[in-house]
């Protein structure tokens, strides 16, 4: 999946080899909220359109990887709302209540610091998010996805250095982008685990797993701010430093691809910039 800034491509590769594909416009909806242009809002807006547009790529990219034979069935709206719902919640509840839980029944070791609390919270709650990238990381399917995530960083490179985007350009260029959502989410770990510090130790337990979810959308804003800045500065030896753990991560998330899965790639891409109206923003998010 590709998103330009007025549209979004999705391209699939077809049982039968051929290269299926979904665009559509998507006016940015500063257009019609000009609050979503506010710093810290846009970042909040962006993950949750962010988790919308990736179900609707997952439910094609399912539909399109049927057998030829069987009913396609797209999402209603009230379906796509409820799996984002699940997942929305499934994620909250994995990377920020059980932490949370494993931290309260560590108290007695832990003391009374507020601090030392947060801390150890936070340390569970990245250790958490790690063990789920590595286990999911052993996935043979998975593993095929993570191929097609390499191929899209290094179509998005392709790009950016201005290139015709053909396979042998796009083979020669990293697989590690600084603006993966990958880095976002450990950026969202890190910057939650300051937020949260803020929390007396003292709330009780629904308090605290209540201020995880409502602290969200501002944990999700300020990490969004801290992406695009670096994203600005990414030739600063300090700034490259902090992004490296980021980088490092994207070695579990993405494979190296073959030539088919950057053929996908580049076909959405090449969607993605002809629904935008032949507009080449120097910026595209994958």
């Amino acid at each position: 999946m590709m998103r330009a800034p007025r549209s979004m491509a999705i391209a699939v590769r077809r049982p039968t080899g051929e290269i299926s594909v979904k665009r559509e416009e998507v006016p940015p909806l500063s257009e019609r909220f000009p609050i979503v242009k506010l710093p810290i809002v846009r970042g909040a807006v962006a993950l949750f359109s962010s988790l919308v547009m990736g179900l609707k790529a997952l439910n094609f990219s399912a539909n399109e990887a049927m057998a030829e034979e069987e009913e396609k069935e797209e999402l209603s709206s009230w379906a796509l709302g409820g799996t984002m719902a699940v997942a929305l919640g499934f994620g909250v509840l994995l990377f920020f209540v059980f932490p949370l839980y494993l931290t309260k029944l560590l108290t007695p070791l832990i003391g009374s610091s507020n601090i030392v609390f947060n801390l150890v919270d936070g340390i569970i709650r990245v250790a958490v998010f790690l063990l789920y990238i590595v286990s999911i990381s052993r996935m043979k399917d998975i593993q095929r996805v993570f191929q097609y995530h390499g191929a899209e960083h290094k179509t998005i490179f392709a790009f950016e250095a201005g290139e015709d985007l053909a396979v042998a350009n796009v083979a020669r260029h990293s697989r590690l982008h600084p603006r993966c959502g990958t880095s976002f989410l450990l950026i969202v770990m890190l910057v939650s685990i300051l937020v949260f510090s803020l929390i007396p130790k003292l709330w009780p337990f629904y308090l605290k797993a209540g201020s995880r979810v409502v602290l969200l959308p501002l944990i999700a804003g300020i990490s969004y701010e801290f992406l695009k800045w670096s994203a600005k500065h990414d030739t600063s030896p300090l700034v490259r430093m902090i992004i490296t753990p980021g980088l490092a991560l994207q070695r579990l998330t993405t494979r190296e691809p073959d030539e088919s899965q950057m053929e996908v790639a580049i076909r959405s891409m090449e969607e993605a910039l002809d629904v935008n109206g032949g507009y080449r923003d120097d910026r595209l998010v994958v």
